[in-house]
């Protein structure tokens, strides 16, 4: 007798049905891909808004006097530099230089932190995290009792700016608010770090209250043009602004500095980190494979795991793909050998068993503004 397996539900998937969500198994998780559909929600966040049920990404409260050193020695980036109410994106790695997860830091007081982790990973991260303990320090995985709820697009600061009397102006780029009150539900963490490319908010929040949040927000905004987007719109999005996603551009074999997030990777600074020895080394010799943006010319979508040839060569593969709805190009983002990730550089994909011509070329394929 075969065993079905049991799909995890955030606490918004109630009302997924009331706007028409087409539900899929993402990852263990049973989660909408699409309400209306995923062009129409890509441009209503491109354009005005949309809002993302996100409940499915975890949170783990690091706490004691040795957060920061322990946090420090876990991940990449520099955690000294965080401060009060201001989040950091950065990675934690495994000794050789693969990927453990890519993550979020938020700083929520002296001696305590809130990391938000992808959810496919949640039970991975948070045993990596208990076997890494250094100090006087707490691990509590909180995914179960955190919703979130995420508000993207152009008109998400005056669409949210109605619900609230917390400035949100003030909340610049990767900081955020504590204990603010969204039309009587307080306690929310509001943030401005986005996953989309374009300006928005992350809503941090108890599980509990996450529906009465969801149809505040959807009131609020249905004369802007506010709509619910799934995953699907999410993916194109991000995409887009080439924001790298775990399991496609970051994995256990790719390297923070393969995917082209660097800026994540501080090998200079003052304590030692798991895999530090090893991006270093790729840092001083320089990397052999790197993330390129390639746009296929002739007929046919890039999609992940599709090979990259130049000639008879293999020279890499697609890590994600597809036609952009907002450049209406086929595009897509290839881990290739440095030598041809030069932009211009001519390279073939195959698709269905034929090799099809396509172009290096810049990413991020969009900007906003």
């Amino acid at each position: 007798m075969s065993t079905k397996t049991v799909l995890k539900r955030t606490p918004l998937f109630d009302v997924y049905k009331k706007y028409g969500a087409k539900v899929i198994d993402f990852g263990g998780w049973e989660l909408p891909v699409q309400f209306s559909s995923i062009l129409e929600e890509h441009e209503a966040v491109r354009k005005a808004a949309g809002l993302f049920d996100v409940s499915h990404m975890g949170e783990v409260l690091v706490e004691g006097k040795d957060a920061e050193s322990y946090l420090n020695h876990l991940v990449t980036n520099d955690v000294t530099k965080i401060g009060l109410n201001q989040a950091q994106y950065t990675a934690m790695c495994y000794p050789g230089g693969g990927t453990v997860d890519d993550l979020l830091v938020y700083k929520l007081a002296d001696e305590t932190y809130l990391l938000v982790i992808n959810a496919a990973n949640i039970e991975k991260d948070v045993e990596w995290m208990k076997q890494h303990v250094k100090g006087s320090v707490t691990i509590e995985n909180r995914s179960s009792d955190i919703a979130q709820v995420a508000i993207q697009g152009p008109k998400a600061e005056s669409i949210l700016q109605k619900l609230t009397d917390t400035d949100l102006s003030d909340i610049r780029f990767f900081h955020f608010a504590q204990h603010v009150n969204v039309d009587g539900i307080t306690e929310v963490l509001v943030s401005r770090t986005g996953y989309t490319g374009e300006d928005g908010f992350e809503l941090y929040l108890a599980a509990h209250q996450a529906k009465e949040l969801w149809e505040k927000l959807l009131e609020a905004g249905r004369e802007d043009g506010l709509k619910p987007c799934g995953l699907g719109a999410r993916d194109t999005l991000r995409f887009e602004a080439r924001l790298v996603l775990y399991g496609q551009e970051l994995t256990n074999e790719i390297s923070p500095l393969e995917a082209g997030i660097g800026f994540a990777v501080k090998t200079n600074k003052e304590s030692d980190f798991i895999g530090k020895a090893a991006l270093t080394v790729q840092k001083e010799e320089g990397l052999q494979r790197k993330l390129a943006g390639i746009e296929v010319i002739g007929r046919g979508i890039p999609r992940h795991g599709y090979k990259v040839f130049s000639g008879d060569e293999e020279i890499g593969f697609i890590t994600s793909g597809t036609r952009s709805p907002s450049l209406q190009k086929n595009l897509g983002l290839a881990l290739i050998s440095a030598e041809y990730a030069e932009p211009g550089t001519e390279l073939q994909v195959e698709i269905r068993n034929k090799k099809i011509d396509a172009v290096v070329v810049k990413a991020p394929f969009y900007k906003r503004g």
